[in-house]
């Protein structure tokens, strides 16, 4: 790791020496919704700050950064519900096969196609473990916050849950192993941010648990990090440790105005989009500046009781890549959104999977340092019980995640093995197969990004390192790299028993990527 990012003049509070009544950590996974690696004023990318990083406010995320340390290589799923799943889990998309996003009991939420037909995807979801057998098209699981209850911690879920179908166990975060539930149910949006509008109240998308605000001039993210605040306070009286999952709807669509952050974008000329920035784009920054003012709350919220503080450990992560499509965002699609990244969520390529991530352990970690430690969504779920000391447990799911416990503590420190993606689905805002959107498997290995897309079985092949933003294709030029790679991503799926899609024409299955 290394000391690379001076924040500008930041007052950083020092947490007391004192510690809580409880041997183990406090842990807070603080997870946002469609949030890109550029949506920050805190540089991922070879630490300078980007023309979107001068964008974007965000002091707490510089405070955290200041207190812990950037991952600039990390990953998650492109969509939201498979992201959570194996969060939940620990296992790859591939194994749990919850590929797309869910929402209806036994409804598939893919586009359609002429040319290929998907296989029957988990589109109910990941269910607790006592479901096994019981749910069609389904995973069930030993879950983290399940492990951890199991060992003594008072688990809190605020905000948007999005792992289970509506009218499954799964769709309530209070079957999966949290004692409180605060707003998470089956949608993956908001229907509204707004209390004024009951956060959506009658609409598929409405959140629930949050009717003592229904009517005020509030927004979501704000009532969220109240209540969760709340819970934390709670635990704490009872002497328990907790786990946190902060996670919020912010920064998914839809871009109702925060009023106390818009007038901070308005009539601000952008250096990335060269253009002033729209009514769209001024509500999606201060949709992020919202979720910073949370993040802060909690930060401050541990300063100001140090017992606490210095015994809680803070993770920040973004479930899938930012908005790449210019139907909601601003600019060029596919290019300005999450530059020097190309395209955006739903997409294999690196605007659509590469994300924020910071952690701060006290005691651990040191301040205002990066790893550039290859992490994959999986690998949270053991780390985090490597975390809480739990180092006896049984889950029903085979693990796919690695524990970054070690490189946190010896940034020295190093694990390898590749990265791979499996979406054998149709996502439904775009199948522009151009910009890796569509039905794909990828692998991400040393510097080389392969992406198969399963329609028309092209192999694509990128050197990430020199080439981040994945223009130059060098599949042609580098067919024994394409051997190596596929013949890994081919081992990899097969090994998971993962599900392809077939030829509507035939019905034959669709060959595997060295085939």
């Amino acid at each position: 790791m290394e000391r690379l990012f001076t924040a500008p003049c930041l007052l950083l509070a020092t947490l007391a020496s004192t510690a809580q009544n409880t041997t183990q950590p406090n842990i807070i996974m603080f997870l946002v919704d469609d949030m890109g690696w550029q949506d920050t004023s805190v540089p991922f990318y070879n630490n300078e700050r980007s023309n979107l990083n001068q964008r974007f406010r965000t002091p707490n995320m510089e405070r955290l950064a200041q207190l812990g340390v950037r991952f600039t290589e990390a990953y998650a799923c492109a969509i939201s519900s498979p992201t959570r799943c194996s969060l939940m889990s620990g296992m790859n998309a591939s194994r749990h096969r919850v590929t797309n996003w869910t929402l209806e009991l036994n409804q598939q939420t893919d586009a359609k196609s002429s040319v290929i037909s998907l296989p029957q995807w988990n589109y109910n979801g990941i269910q607790p473990d006592s479901t096994a057998g019981k749910i069609n098209n389904s995973t069930p699981i030993t879950s983290l916050p399940q492990v951890l209850k199991d060992n003594g911690y008072y688990t809190i879920h605020c905000g948007k849950a999005h792992f289970g179908a509506r009218t499954t166990p799964g769709a309530d975060p209070a079957t999966m192993g949290f004692d409180v539930n605060i707003a998470g149910g089956p949608n993956g949006a908001p229907g509204s941010y707004l209390g004024t509008k009951n956060f959506g109240q009658g609409s598929k998308f409405a959140v629930y648990g949050l009717e003592k605000y229904y009517g005020q001039d509030i927004f979501l993210t704000e009532a969220l990090t109240r209540e969760a605040l709340n819970a934390m306070k709670k635990s704490v009286e009872m002497n328990k440790p907790f786990y946190l999952y902060m996670s919020h709807y912010a920064v998914h669509s839809p871009y109702d105005e925060d009023k106390r952050f818009t007038p901070n974008y308005r009539g601000q000329f952008d250096k990335q989009l060269n253009d002033t920035l729209n009514e769209n784009e001024v509500r999606y920054a201060a949709l992020v500046e919202g979720m910073d003012k949370s993040l802060g709350d909690i930060l401050d919220y541990l300063e100001q009781n140090p017992e606490v503080g210095k015994n809680t450990i803070l993770l920040f992560m973004s479930d899938n890549g930012g908005q790449g499509l210019n139907n909601v965002r601003q600019g060029r699609a596919n290019r300005d959104q999450n530059y020097p990244a190309r395209a955006g969520k739903g997409s294999a390529f690196m605007g659509g999977v590469r994300e924020p991530m910071m952690v701060y352990w006290p005691g651990v970690t040191q301040g205002n340092t990066q790893s550039d430690q290859r992490v994959m969504i999986e690998d949270f779920f053991p780390t985090i019980l490597e975390m809480a000391g739990v180092k006896q447990y049984r889950t029903l799911q085979t693990i796919d995640g690695t524990s970054f416990a070690e490189v946190l503590k010896h940034p020295a420190k190093r694990y390898e093995r590749p990265i791979v993606w499996h979406f054998p689905n149709l996502w439904g805002e775009t199948q522009n197969k151009e910009e890796g959107y569509g039905a794909y498997s990828s692998i991400l290995k040393g510097d080389y990004h392969l992406i198969y897309t399963w329609e028309s079985r092209q192999c694509r092949l990128y050197n990430v390192k020199e080439d981040i933003g994945e223009q130059n294709d060098l599949a042609d030029s580098m067919p024994e790299k394409v051997k190596e790679l596929t013949d890994e991503l081919t081992r990899y799926l097969k090994e998971r028993d993962a599900q392809r899609p077939a030829y509507r024409s035939s019905g034959e299955l669709i060959p595997y990527p060295n085939e």
